[in-house]
């Protein structure tokens, strides 16, 4: 069932939430809230599903104003960061419970309830109570509770924020496939770039209660129309510096260099260049270096390496593959690809992007 929002504003005692807001999302489509803590991803999500009632603006769901209605009244299901689950429940009474509400009968409802709990691979739990879950597991049993529902629309704020790493991983595949295989409209709110590409669909770009950009995942990643996208949906964040454009060359923290093609004919003087952290390499022995900076941050992720360090008064972040410790204080000399770069305004809003291989390892 379509859903729409229009020129939605949330004030709080004095302090605004959400401004100006309009946004329409397609039944059985997967949009996802990408921004930082505080950019108004669950002030936006409360208002969808009624416990927060806008200041101006409307909610429109299949032609029927929303904007009023009572939360029970509403065909959404919500499922928050925290493990909301009854206690005194078991994990089958805890998913039967909305269901137990519509007096559904006794067949039905068991189906159902089994389907859900299976889906969510925690049907060899129905008898538990919900203490003797572990974290993954209870956050699967309130999934499950908001899946049962079948509602048209199905929220979800940061539901794996308190989850370690692998079972977040497990969970965030889980949920691509039931997303996939339903038909209901789906609202994913998440702070980590890396999760908003992987859930796939429409991502929507939030800052300071804003939609700052609107589109498919990987488009929005590979063009992020501003400097302030491309900072939220890089992790670590896009290198940003100052740059001038003149003559065929692009001066920019002392380094002078011609102008790659995709810049060409973009901008004349000031601008800003986007420069990935994988765009920065070690020099070689053999190399003078672009830049010569000082370590601050070694940080090894996994299967990679990101170097924090300082130069001309920023600090820079270098991604390398591989692990490559580097103690806090010693030199660091890098090159930099300037074809492998972003080309901004001075107000930061795009001009160009590197070529096709180039975003898509961005």
């Amino acid at each position: 069932m379509t859903f729409a929002i229009n020129n939605v504003g949330c004030t709080v005692a004095g302090e605004t939430w959400l401004e100006d807001v309009t946004l329409s999302f397609e039944p059985g489509n997967l949009y996802v809230l990408l921004g930082r803590t505080g950019a108004g991803k669950t002030s936006l999500l409360r208002v969808l599903a009624g416990l927060h009632r806008p200041d101006s603006g409307t909610l429109v769901q299949n032609g029927t104003d929303l904007t009023g209605m009572p939360v029970r009244r509403r065909d959404i299901a919500f499922v928050y960061q925290q493990f909301v689950n009854y206690p005194s429940f078991t994990v089958y009474d805890n998913i039967a419970a909305p269901l137990r509400r519509k007096r559904m009968d006794r067949t039905t409802l068991d189906a159902k309830v089994r389907d859900a709990a299976r889906m969510v691979h925690i049907d060899h739990l129905l008898d538990r109570l919900p203490q003797n879950l572990s974290g993954g597991q209870q956050q699967r049993l309130a999934i499950a509770r908001a899946l049962v529902k079948e509602a048209g629309v199905l929220l979800l704020d940061e539901p794996l924020v308190n989850l370690d790493y692998k079972l977040r991983e497990e969970l965030r595949a889980d949920l691509r496939q039931i997303f996939r295989g339903g038909g209901a409209t789906v609202v994913y709110s998440t702070t980590e770039p890396d999760e908003a590409l992987q859930m796939g669909g429409t991502t929507i770009v939030m800052e300071e209660g804003r939609v700052i950009q609107v589109g498919p995942a990987a488009e929005v990643h590979a063009n992020p129309c501003s400097v302030k996208v491309a900072e939220i949906f890089y992790d670590p964040p896009m290198n940003v510096i100052e740059g001038h454009v003149s003559d065929q060359t692009i001066n920019f923290a002392g380094i002078r260099t011609a102008l790659p093609a995709h810049m060409q004919g973009r901008v004349s003087g000031a601008c800003l260049l986007g420069v990935p952290p994988h765009r920065i390499r070690p020099a070689t022995c053999e190399e003078a270096g672009d830049l010569a900076g000082r370590v601050s941050l070694c940080e090894v992720d996994g299967s990679a390496t990101f170097v924090h360090f300082e130069y001309g008064g920023h600090e820079w972040v270098m991604k390398r593959d591989g692990v490559h410790p580097q103690a806090s204080g010693s030199d660091c000399k890098v090159t930099i690809d300037p074809a492998g770069c972003f080309l901004f305004d001075a107000s930061g809003q795009l001009l160009a992007t590197p070529g096709p291989r180039q975003a898509e390892a961005a």
